[in-house]
């Protein structure tokens, strides 16, 4: 497999499992209420320098509610715990806990395309 689908592969799983827990009133929480647009990138920190790919993507930030809760904390959980985390319920990420479960959901994606440098990028299409 070479890096351009190396990263491929990178941003997909990104794109899957982009979750997060935090407080709905810390900055960058209220910030995503008022603008829920964002972008997330992911370098190699290890490459040299002029070396590294990236994956660039667009995404909106979401809170999921109802029926998109439970499976979402599942998800989360999974992660966390494969990290060395704590599990995670329903009731942890509830109006009346401290966190909120949050979901960016990629809309768009790019790499780094290795064969034209510098920093051009090739858009994915799914």
């Amino acid at each position: 497999m070479n890096g351009h689908e190396d990263l491929d592969q990178v941003a997909r799983t990104i794109i899957d499992d982009n979750r997060w827990v935090s407080s709905p009133d810390a900055q960058h929480s209220e910030n995503l209420a008022a603008r829920p647009e964002l972008s997330i990138v992911v370098f190699d920190s290890q490459a040299p320098v002029g070396e590294g790919q990236g994956v660039y993507m667009s995404a909106v930030a979401e809170q999921p509610t109802g029926a998109d809760l439970g499976p979402g904390i599942e998800i989360f959980s999974r992660v966390s715990v494969s990290h060395g985390a704590r599990g995670w319920t329903v009731e942890d990420v509830q109006p009346s806990a401290a966190l909120r479960l949050y979901r960016a959901r990629v809309s768009e994606h790019w790499v780094l395309d290795p064969e034209r440098r510098p920093d051009q990028r090739t858009r994915v299409r799914p």
